[in-house]
């Protein structure tokens, strides 16, 4: 939902928050159920097993972790959900009580890919995806008031008709 505001406008944004991926939720289960073996394997089989054992924890620990981060990064330019609030060069997106304010340089490039913005930088590398909008002329809105476009209310006229 699009609201016009003195200096912008505030979107409420429709999407989908990004969830946690189920792959890292069942591996990271899968190494807690690791860690219970490995401490029965250190009680029950001789030191050698057992310090093998440990040392396969550790290096899933350790991809888990690596994984973990990967998906972090892919996912922190991704918005979807949660309220924007748009002004000339600077967006703020409150989610859930967590707000980021984000600031264009004068080299960031805003495109309009289906109903999606995608801000990247001088060098092409994407900075933000955000998506969520409810129709193309919202996107286009978020858009034009990036680049400082100014927009203005429409004034509608109502006519009455007597029943």
């Amino acid at each position: 939902m699009l609201k016009l505001t003195d200096d912008g406008a505030k979107i409420t944004l429709q999407g989908q928050s990004s969830a946690a991926d189920n792959g890292l939720f069942w591996f990271g289960s899968a190494l807690l159920v690791g860690a219970v073996a490995v401490a029965l394997a250190m009680s029950l089989l001789p030191e050698r097993l057992a310090i093998g054992a440990l040392a396969l924890l550790i290096v899933g620990s350790f991809i888990f972790n690596r994984q973990r981060l990967k998906h972090k990064q892919a996912m922190s330019g991704i918005i979807s959900s949660g309220v924007l609030w748009v002004r000339d060069g600077e967006l703020v997106h409150d989610n859930q009580g967590k707000r980021e304010h984000i600031h264009l340089t004068d080299g960031d490039k805003i495109t309009l890919i289906g109903e999606q913005l995608q801000i990247v930088d001088c060098d092409d590398i994407r900075k933000y995806l955000i998506g969520g909008f409810d129709n193309i002329q919202e996107a286009n809105a978020a858009k034009a008031i990036l680049q400082g476009q100014p927009l203005s209310k429409r004034h509608a006229n109502i006519k009455m008709s007597n029943d």
